[in-house]
């Protein structure tokens, strides 16, 4: 396993489940796509532990003994669900917010690497103010492959001007983990995330950390002024 480097010059992220908490609002779309189907809504843990997974996890929580290609059908109708109420209850977990202003303050870059649509990802960030700060934002249509391939995270590295051997990837999925290993970097399983019902332990990340706010002290971040 790698150790922190010596050099950070930048530190990327997972979406869903790593910077924002966002499962309320995936999970509020699923309730209305199960009322208009007429099936029971599944229990709100059952999706929270899928939502890193994306869309089709989550509708297999309600409508898995359709079938795959029924799963797929009903897709853009999710989609278009969820993005008409993906920021009302979305939220970044507590220490994010402190955590990146201490990564900006150190000048350092930060950029999200996502299997989520562009078109989702792209309008959530802004939603949140937070398009002009991030280094990079590659989504999971941004390439024709996505994580646990490496390419994602390696571009976003380049578009963020920062060197793999001087990077951090944190995310809260297995796919995350072996995504930005391969691309060269140190890896954080995110231990406050979804996990998809892992154990983050088990993934081969170089480090296991439980908070944001330990996060940010393992950086080396907690002295810097937010």
């Amino acid at each position: 396993m790698k150790t922190r480097p010596t050099e950070i010059r930048g530190v990327f992220f997972d979406l869903d489940g790593t910077l924002l908490d966002s499962a309320p609002d995936l999970y509020l779309a699923l309730q209305t796509q199960c009322a208009e189907e007429g099936v029971p809504v599944p229990p709100y843990a059952t999706v929270r532990r899928v939502v890193s997974r994306g869309a089709t996890a989550v509708l297999r929580c309600a409508f898995g003994t359709r079938g795959e290609a029924a799963l797929a059908r009903l897709v853009p109708r999710y989609l278009a669900l969820y993005q008409a109420v993906m920021a009302q209850q979305t939220r970044a977990f507590t220490g994010v917010d402190e955590l990146l202003a201490r990564i900006e303050a150190r000048g350092w870059a930060w950029g999200i690497v996502t299997n989520k649509a562009g078109f989702l990802a792209h309008e959530l960030v802004r939603c949140l103010g937070w398009a002009e700060r991030a280094g990079a934002v590659v989504a999971g249509d941004t390439l024709a492959v996505k994580k646990p391939d490496p390419a994602p995270v390696a571009l976003a590295c380049a578009r963020a001007g920062v060197a793999v051997d001087q990077a951090v990837f944190v995310g809260d999925d297995s796919r995350d983990i072996q995504a930005g290993a391969a691309a060269g970097l140190v890896t954080v399983a995110a231990a406050w995330g979804y996990l998809d019902g892992g154990d983050p332990h088990t993934w081969g990340a170089d480090v296991v950390i439980d908070t944001p706010t330990q996060l940010t002290t393992w950086l080396g971040l907690a002295t810097v002024p937010a």
